[in-house]
């Protein structure tokens, strides 16, 4: 069992900020999102742990800093997006007017256009809904097939979910019946493969682009859970064609997605695509995934960043010399 160093402490106690406790488990502040206290969320953490030390020592990318700045929300540890700024080196400032990069960070389903200060470089700035009905429309437009369905009519097994951001509560409902308020209604996408399992393909974004895929897999009957029995990091070649891929960014450019995740969903039988959820504050990458993996994963990403930033006109030289005069 890993050894908790005071890092690891100090993530813990801005956990404890972010969540709060109750009779059914842990509850984020932001979203008002219940996170079950099981077996599994316990070994989780614990994977998270000694993720989190093996970051720590690995080399970073660069050598001159990169300010960046997480707004309206402050990235915690446990996030990706924290993970991949610091592999790259970066200096995590509070004021978007001190950044060079500023990352517009929120769990919240809809958000307003950030305006990023004269000079500095944005992501997710325009990203302002995230709703399931907007990801289904986007995907409707991008894939050429419908997502949504009128449960009043449609006949046949469909998922029902919440609207907003996170809340992992999906469900297979059978109309039909009058829609709830607040809820959405998707057709149920067969993704099953081999083994009684079913298949997401979580395809991570950088500088609206796909990046890399994990292959998240649990049993059938636990689809909707947010858990994985097994997670495969895999080669965006290997997951997409080269129009997949193409479609893929074009439905993050129509999003406004710059930075974050999306859940794609290939059918088994017709072996099309469809997206059924985009996150702009991914949480990753999955504690499934093996550390040596995570730890590929996480280099990856920045190195995505990187190649970013630099076909924005970054200088880190220059950004190094105006950090030094100001301090």
């Amino acid at each position: 069992m890993p050894v908790v160093n005071q890092t690891t402490k100090d993530h813990f106690s801005r956990l404890v900020r972010d969540v709060k406790l109750t009779p059914r488990g842990l509850r984020s502040r932001k979203t008002g999102h219940d996170i079950p206290m099981t077996l599994g969320t316990v070994i989780d953490t614990w994977r998270w742990v000694s993720y989190d030390r093996a970051l720590r020592k690995a080399p970073r990318l660069l050598d001159q800093p990169i300010r960046v700045c997480f707004t309206p929300q402050e990235a915690g540890p446990w996030y990706f997006s924290r993970a991949i700024v610091e592999m790259l080196g970066a200096q995590v400032v509070a004021r978007p007017q001190d950044a060079d990069l500023i990352w517009v960070f929120d769990d919240a389903t809809y958000t307003d256009v950030f305006d990023a200060p004269r000079g500095t470089i944005a992501l997710n700035d325009t990203c302002t809904d995230v709703s399931k009905t907007e990801v289904a429309r986007i995907s409707k437009r991008v894939f050429g097939s419908d997502l949504s369905v009128d449960p009043s009519s449609y006949i046949g097994p469909m998922v029902e979910k919440s609207e907003i951001n996170g809340a992992h509560d999906g469900c297979i409902v059978h109309g039909p019946f009058a829609p709830r308020t607040g809820s959405v209604y998707q057709r149920l996408i067969d993704n099953r493969i081999e083994g009684g399992l079913v298949e997401d393909l979580r395809t991570t974004i950088m500088g609206g682009k796909p990046v890399l895929v994990f292959r998240k897999r649990r049993p059938v009957d636990d689809r909707f859970a947010n858990s994985n029995a097994e997670v495969i990091l895999t080669d965006l070649d290997e997951a997409f064609s080269t129009e997949e891929q193409r479609q893929i960014a074009q439905f993050a450019d129509e999003i406004g997605l710059d930075a974050g995740g999306l859940d794609v969903l290939r059918d088994a039988e017709t072996g099309q695509l469809a997206i059924v959820d985009a996150n702009k504050t991914d949480m990753g990458p999955p504690m499934a995934l093996p550390l040596s993996d995570k730890l590929t994963a996480t280099r990856t990403m920045a190195l995505a960043l990187q190649s970013y930033l630099r076909s924005r006109g970054f200088d880190a030289r220059h950004a190094a010399a105006t950090l030094k005069v100001a301090s």
